[in-house]
């Protein structure tokens, strides 16, 4: 699901822009940001061909996907403040050297444990350098130039997600030089070097790094506490669920437990908690949290599930199930560009509808799972109500005050990347146990239950979020 760091980072003062070269800035920031969206969706793709190159196990895919995206999560705050600190030229170019390096190890990893620990320090590299994105983009820019510059982020970001789907299939077909899978990562390789050999010449200057605390020991616990939730419900099902895994799920409960005891002890103090009690108590952040849990739940869920049917029982090829979730993920990025031209009125009531019309569109995923015009249609329906996650975003941080809002931006992106965590975890492992008798189709009915089920939670808050703003406003 295309995420964007736009509030992120803290307001950094006008400045003229450097005019021989800020076309140039604007374009290096944005194929960075643009590469590290593209890699949440591009392996989506490739999935079938990668297990049958890597003999990998179900198990492991669901970790060559979430891995990615469980490190970007969970490292995302502390990166937008190690930029504020260490400088966001020196971060941007840190984090994209190591998503570069980390691309390459992909591209040439031999078996799938490997592969699932490169895709962990991909995540890291990307929770480095897109923090920077905005805050450069401010540096660089400023009045009319600054707008332009932000609507053209908006752009990349809405729009990585169609190209993630489209290219991966394109990628995977050519099968450059007999790259196979393997072309979805080291495409970034050649990106990423001309990146790094021209950021240093165009990024303006590191000045006035702020004090302020990385909160390391909140780090310490949460990233910990989402991998042992994580980890025992993606290999759970192939493991038998033996012990370990119930006991892994309790110690994660523990260390949730714990992680609010030392944000609230940080907080205590006056250091800078990575979850801070009073930005969760402004109006709408709660409910807004939920709702963009559960939204990319569903939608990590089902792009993942949905290219193992259309590549199983479909038979359809690496590029033509990337080109059949076009029509999906366009919708989806049409509703988050054009949103703001509804009514007013009509644009809070639209949450909480566009997540009941995908949970109707997921339960026509098993009646329709032999494919077809039908199918296809039913998966540009669903994109189009889960278009509304962008008008969440906006609403759920409508009344945090000003110094609050890169904390508060860095709460909803966290928990939307973990909600893409869950729904590869759960969503996939039901999907996965269904298919064991070789019909991904008798899967997609179950599957599609579920999604439905999470998309109609979402929806619960998202009505929450929008009568919130009849109650406060």
């Amino acid at each position: 699901m295309p995420t964007t760091t736009k509030t992120m980072p803290d307001v950094v003062p006008d400045r003229p822009p450097r005019r021989s070269s800020s076309g140039l800035v604007l374009a290096l920031l944005l194929v960075g940001q643009f590469m590290a969206i593209l890699d949440v969706s591009i392996v989506n793709v490739a999935l079938p061909t990668m297990r049958a190159d890597l003999h990998a196990s179900g198990a492991g895919l669901q970790l060559v996907v979430a891995g990615y995206i469980i490190a970007y999560a969970v490292l995302l705050i502390t990166g937008a403040r190690l930029g504020g600190l260490a400088g966001h030229r020196r971060m941007f170019l840190t984090g994209l050297a190591a998503f570069t390096a980390a691309s390459l190890a992909c591209g040439l990893a031999p078996a799938t444990g490997s592969l699932i620990v490169f895709r962990f320090a991909q995540g890291l590299g990307a929770a480095l350098m897109t923090p920077q994105v905005m805050s450069l983009i401010q540096l660089t820019f400023t009045g009319s130039a600054r707008a332009r510059a932000l609507g053209l982020f908006s752009a990349v970001v809405s729009g990585g997600i169609v190209a993630g789907q489209a290219a991966g299939g394109l990628l995977v077909s050519a099968d450059l030089l007999g790259s196979g899978w393997r072309a979805v990562f080291l495409v970034n390789v050649p990106i990423g070097l001309v990146l790094l050999a021209a950021a240093p010449r165009l990024l303006p200057a590191d000045e006035g790094h702020r004090s302020g605390g990385l909160d390391l020991p909140g780090l310490v616990v949460l990233a910990p506490a989402v991998l042992l939730f994580v980890l025992p419900l993606i290999l759970g099902h192939e493991l038998g669920w033996p012990a370990w895994g119930w006991a892994a799920l309790a110690a994660s409960v523990l260390l949730l437990t714990a992680f609010v005891a030392v944000e609230r002890r940080a907080a205590a103090r006056g250091s800078r908690p990575l979850v801070s009690g009073r930005v969760l108590r402004v109006p709408g952040l709660l409910p807004g949290l939920f709702t963009l849990t559960f939204g990319p739940c569903t939608w990590a869920g089902f792009l993942f599930t949905t290219t193992l049917h259309l590549q199983g029982d479909l038979k359809l090829g690496p590029l033509e199930s990337g080109l059949a979730f076009v029509p999906c993920v366009t919708a989806f990025a049409l509703v988050g560009l054009y949103w703001r031209r509804l009514p007013e009125r009509r644009q809070r009531p639209a949450i909480p509808a566009g997540f009941v019309l995908a949970a109707g569109g997921y339960l026509f995923l098993g009646p329709l799972s032999g494919g077809g015009a039908a199918y296809i249609a039913v998966t540009a329906l669903i994109g189009l109500g889960l278009g509304v996650t962008t008008i969440a975003m906006t609403v759920t941080l409508e009344h945090v005050p000003a110094g609050d809002a890169p904390d508060a931006s860095g709460m909803l992106l966290t928990m939307m990347q973990l909600g893409q965590v869950i729904g590869v975890a759960t969503i996939g492992t039901l999907f996965l146990v269904a298919a064991r008798d070789g019909s991904t189709a008798h899967a997609e009915y179950g599957t599609g239950w579920a999604l439905a089920a999470a998309a109609l939670a979402a929806a619960a808050c998202g009505l929450l979020l929008a009568r919130r703003r009849r109650v406060t406003g």
